[in-house]
């Protein structure tokens, strides 16, 4: 038995019978060499064991994986019961794990199962508050992940990219990294940008490991070049596809594969046969593919729609009852568009139409309202626990003056006086000396940045100036000098314009934007929480050395980085605005990062304003900057 137990489990085995026999049960339920039957049987036997033992740290683990195992069986009225049953004595629960993972379960019946979104998000939500009590980045990532998949699905494609963003920050597998990709991709696609979806899908191809997925993600891009109406691209990336060993074995991806191939070739123009896309539908129908027959249903409705429209609708229908079986409105209501074609004065299509489109508003209007709120509520929590922690260190303090004005009040007036003439000559004499160091960082600064130009006036122009008087005192043809001159002027220009003042205007925004991705030609930029930054109420001098700042850290990124990825989030309380900068480069060591001339200058700026920058930095393992300025 002790050879049984896991990590997880050591220190739980208890004196007593009962709890030795829950235990056993409880391991024998989570061996997966013993049939489903079985496991359900031990799992009972292990949860009466310990039932009236509610405060036992093994009672929680027990119900956790008697609810999966009903889970895996499709036991839903008996998952629910046991999953209210364990939430109803959640405070005694003494593992965060254990919720946790309950939670990610339920957030996953109610998304795949149940098809209901508002309580699948409330429960990942509160899974990953869980994962995040117990510091495990991973899953907190995957629920973030499962949250970005919802709204997509629902449309909210702006607040799903949002979500991916930020679960791309947790997220380290990179199969969940190349799935998030994926779907990102999809979102620009069904944004209509085509251009930036094309960039995540080969994120997702070029970050997975997977074969098999590798090819699903290369399908979606075929897929994306079909919607943007690039035909030919498809057809030879879809070929391709086709012609691989490893999609071959799965019988489902390699009928949507050749489903799509037909689908392209047919919309290029290309003489297609019908039994192409039937021959695809008998292969879905065998393998049991009820999605993947919606889709081989919908495309021979098109292919007959011009010639036997009887033939076409009757595929249609085939769409509507199979979307209905399988609780997905938004395909029945696709299917009811091409009807509505085929039978423009069916009152009954136009008005089941009507009704599917205002639910499906209505469902993806949930949605976003739904997930909305649970950000505001996470936001409102965590503002809470720093209240409250403010509170209890105020109250200490409180306590610790208290005791300190009575042991003053002993000592006499003449010692009160003596600590308050050398109180107020410390302060003076401080302030001094923070006076004197913030104009000398500001000193520093300066000399730094003229030290920079000068080097730069001579690295850019002092070659060049040379050649031209060369060409003079030699006598070479006026056209060679003037395209020398030509150069130099264009590289003052140039130059004049990288030292200029920042336009501090209404127009910062784009201007900083633009600098951002000046430098990122071959990089990913992501931002966010930029559009909760009210750009023109921050002063001129945050504005500039903002820019300044950025504009340092993303050239030491450009010449030492090599990252793939940069992310930026932008967030400004009362008196700060802060920014945190991370990219998935080399990384640098602490003492390297002391030696690098254009970080000291950054630092220095930031100094002199009374800011702070904080860097972490390990080698190999990317680069963090913390930024705060005062507004």
């Amino acid at each position: 038995m002790a050879s049984c137990t896991s990590r997880n489990d050591q220190g739980m085995v208890q004196s007593g019978e009962i709890l030795d026999s829950t235990l056993f049960y409880y391991n024998l339920s989570k061996d997966k060499s013993l049939s489903l039957i079985d496991r359900n049987k031990t799992a009972l036997k292990s949860y009466q064991k310990i039932k009236k033992s509610i405060k036992d740290s093994l009672y929680g683990q027990v119900l956790y994986q008697k609810n999966l195992l009903h889970l895996i069986s499709k036991e839903y009225d008996s998952l629910l019961f046991y999953n209210d049953l364990l939430l109803s004595n959640s405070l005694n629960v003494d593992k965060a794990s254990v919720l946790a993972e309950q939670y990610y379960l339920m957030g996953y019946y109610f998304a795949e199962i149940e098809h209901d979104y508002n309580k699948a998000i409330e429960n990942y939500s509160l899974s990953k508050e869980y994962f995040m009590r117990v510091k495990d980045s991973s899953l907190v990532g995957e629920n973030l992940m499962n949250i970005g998949i919802i709204q997509k699905n629902n449309n909210d494609f702006f607040g799903s990219k949002e979500t991916l963003t930020d679960a791309l920050i947790f997220l380290k597998n990179p199969e969940k990294r190349a799935n998030c990709y994926n779907t990102l991709a999809t979102n620009h696609r069904k944004l209509l940008n085509f251009s930036d979806a094309i960039d995540y899908y080969q994120q997702a191809i070029y970050t997975t490991e997977s074969k098999t997925d590798k090819l699903i993600y290369e399908n979606n891009l075929a897929a994306n070049y079909i919607d943007n109406k690039e035909f030919d691209k498809a057809v030879t990336l879809l070929v391709d596809i086709s012609k691989d060993s490893a999609i071959s074995k799965n019988p489902k991806e390699y009928a949507r594969v050749l489903d799509n191939l037909a689908y392209a070739k047919w919309l290029s123009g290309a003489s297609i046969k019908s039994n192409e896309f039937e021959q695809l539908l008998k292969i879905r129908v065998q393998k049991k593919d009820k999605r993947g027959k919606i889709a081989s249903y919908t495309h021979l409705g098109e292919f007959y729609s011009n010639d036997n429209p009887r033939i076409a609708r009757a595929y249609f229908d085939s769409v509507i009852q199979l979307s209905k079986s399988l609780k997905i409105p938004r395909a029945e209501k696709d299917a009811l568009k091409f009807v509505m074609q085929l039978s423009p004065l069916n009152i009954e299509i136009r008005n089941r139409y009507v009704f599917l489109q205002d639910s499906i508003y209505d469902q993806e209007l949930k949605v976003k309202t739904q997930f909305a709120k649970y950000r505001y509520d996470d936001k409102l929590k965590q503002e809470s626990i720093l209240n409250l922690e403010k509170e209890n260190v105020e109250h200490q303090l409180e306590i610790v003056k208290e005791r300190n004005q009575k042991i003053i009040s002993y000592t006499g007036l003449a010692l009160i006086l003596f600590i308050s003439a050398f109180a107020a000559f410390f302060s003076i004499q401080r302030a001094r000396r923070l006076k004197q160091e913030n104009r000398t960082a500001k000193m520093e600064a300066i000399y730094e940045t003229e030290a920079e130009l000068s080097r730069k006036l001579h690295d850019d122009f002092a070659g060049k100036l040379n050649h031209a008087m060369v060409l003079l005192q030699n006598g070479s043809d006026n056209t060679d000098v003037l395209n020398v001159v030509d150069d130099l002027y264009n590289q003052s220009r140039d130059f004049s314009r990288k030292i200029n003042d920042v336009d501090t205007g209404p127009k910062f925004k784009e201007v900083l934007f633009g600098m951002l991705s000046s430098y990122c030609k071959n990089t990913q930029l992501i931002v966010t929480g930029s559009a909760d930054i009210d750009w023109l109420i921050l002063s001129d001098i945050t504005k500039k050395t903002l820019y300044k700042v950025l504009q340092e850290l993303m050239i030491n990124m450009q010449k030492h980085s090599a990252a793939s990825v940069v992310s930026i989030r932008f967030e400004r309380t009362k008196t700060k605005l802060k920014i945190n900068y991370t990219d998935n480069g080399n990384g640098a060591t602490k003492s390297s990062l002391n030696n690098k001339n254009g970080l000291w200058n950054t630092e220095k700026r930031i100094l002199a304003i009374n800011g702070s920058l904080t860097f972490d930095s390990e080698k190999g393992d990317g680069f963090k900057a913390q930024i705060e300025i005062p507004n």
